[in-house]
């Protein structure tokens, strides 16, 4: 009979059964063969009984149920200012990096390769963030009481190719929300294939990715008449139907239950930076928007105000142009303008303090009277006296028949309801009770 030693440093001997009864300690290497006395020479030793044995290694930690079950909790949960930007080397995509980093995010920046990311990171270089000191908070009059920060500490370098699902996953670390800027190159016109991988298959592959990672908002930009037919959809669709692989790639995240935001930007190519000086930003809901100019930085402000402010912008689908003619507005207000696809789960704080909603308060519907079974007669007083006048009258009556004594009877009564039921129980007891009535004679000289 042999045993196996379990290959575990901590355990360092095993006793030994020896010839003259005794036990010896000595040394257990790992794979040691263990052989144990035949029970021929040891007649007792199929009284031996084999105990629990744990064997633990070096460093490791004894877990209870409640604290796997915290530490499972912990890796679901997301950090709230941890970003996930794809395509960050882009002309939205770089500037959405920055305008994430002023708000006090940390972005992961997902690009193909590390070296394109170097125009980037020279940019972020050149940011100085402001960051309240510690002194501060004693000091309320200090005018030092911000330094800066450099902004390249919060942003972070990660290589990965959407169009290899393996890489997605790791790219988006711990990151709570996702935010997508790619596109088809426009310099790659003879790219057929472009707008299908890109606009659609790798977009699909980071929102299965980010479906996998539970993550708590996804933000996808496509473009302006995606969704449409005629002006300018036609135009784009010119190159390789881009816009009808981009309305797949927003039917895919509609599909993937996130909580999302689908922004639909006009023109960006011919404005720039300064664009915004002149031109104010107007949000209008989906499929309403024919045309419009807008540029990459606001657009790249407008993300990086939803990334900040999830609940305004929580399943809404935005197109955003700029105009002259538009008034300056906070983009929270513009965006209240916009409905949402669904009802935001999360209780909002004000209607906790307002209580429920007047208008959500069905009132009662006033009590119906049921009216009596119709088997039963109720007892009720006769709405004229002239019905209990006609039972009791001294006068005689004349001898006429009994039909013609019922027509003055039912002539004399005033004119009632005839669908109330006390006046039919009446009227049924005054025809049963004339016939039967006696006759006094005329004259007295009869008798």
């Amino acid at each position: 009979m042999e045993l196996r030693s379990l290959q575990s440093p901590t355990v360092t001997s095993i006793p030994k059964l020896h010839r003259n009864g005794g036990f010896l300690g000595k040394p257990l290497l790992c794979g040691q063969v263990l052989r144990l006395p035949s029970s021929r020479r040891c007649p007792d030793s199929r009284k031996f009984t084999i105990l629990e044995f744990r064997a633990q290694a070096t460093g490791t930690s004894k877990f209870s149920s409640g604290t796997i079950g915290a530490i499972q909790n912990k890796a679901d949960s997301k950090e709230e200012d941890l970003a996930f930007v794809a395509g960050a080397t882009g002309r939205v995509g770089s500037r959405t990096v920055r305008e994430l980093l002023k708000l006090g995010f940390r972005v992961r920046a997902g690009v193909r390769s590390a070296q394109k990311a170097e125009s980037l990171i020279q940019s972020v270089k050149q940011m100085k963030l402001h960051v309240e000191s510690p002194s501060a908070r004693t000091q309320p009059n200090n005018r030092y009481s911000l330094v800066f920060s450099p902004a390249v500490e919060k942003l972070e370098i990660v290589e990965c190719d959407l169009e290899k699902r393996d890489q997605i996953g790791p790219a988006l670390g711990n990151a709570s929300v996702v935010i997508c800027c790619i596109g088809a190159s426009e310099k790659e016109v003879f790219d057929i294939t472009g707008p299908y991988r890109i606009d659609y298959m790798a977009t699909k592959n980071l929102i299965d990715a980010a479906t996998v990672a539970k993550v708590s908002h996804f933000i996808l930009v496509t473009s302006l008449g995606t969704n449409k037919v005629g002006f300018p959809a036609a135009i784009l669709n010119l190159f390789w139907g881009v816009l009808i692989w981009k309305r797949k790639a927003e039917e895919a995240l509609l599909a993937s239950g996130l909580p999302f935001t689908i922004v639909r930007p006009g023109g960006m190519e011919r404005p720039t930076d300064a664009f915004k000086e002149t031109h104010n930003i107007n949000l209008s809901p989906e499929d309403t928007l024919f045309g419009g100019l807008v540029s990459n930085l606001q657009v790249a402000e407008l993300i990086a105000f939803m990334a900040k402010n999830r609940g305004s912008s929580y399943c809404k689908v935005v197109e955003v142009i700029a105009e002259t003619t538009a008034p300056l507005t906070p983009m929270g207000e513009l965006l209240a303008k916009i409905p949402s696809q669904r009802v935001d789960p999360s209780p909002k704080e004000s209607d906790v303090a307002d209580g429920p909603d007047p208008a959500a308060v069905v009132s009662s519907p006033p009590p119906i009277e049921k009216e009596p079974p119709q088997g039963k007669t109720m007892t009720t007083r006769p709405l004229s006296p002239y019905i209990a006048k006609l039972l009791t009258s001294p006068t005689p009556m004349s001898s006429t028949s009994n039909g013609a004594q019922v027509a003055s009877a039912v002539d004399a009564i005033p004119a009632a309801p005839k669908s109330t039921l006390s006046i039919q129980t009446n009227l049924a007891e005054l025809y049963s009770s004339i016939p039967n009535m006696k006759k006094r004679p005329l004259s007295p000289y009869i008798a």
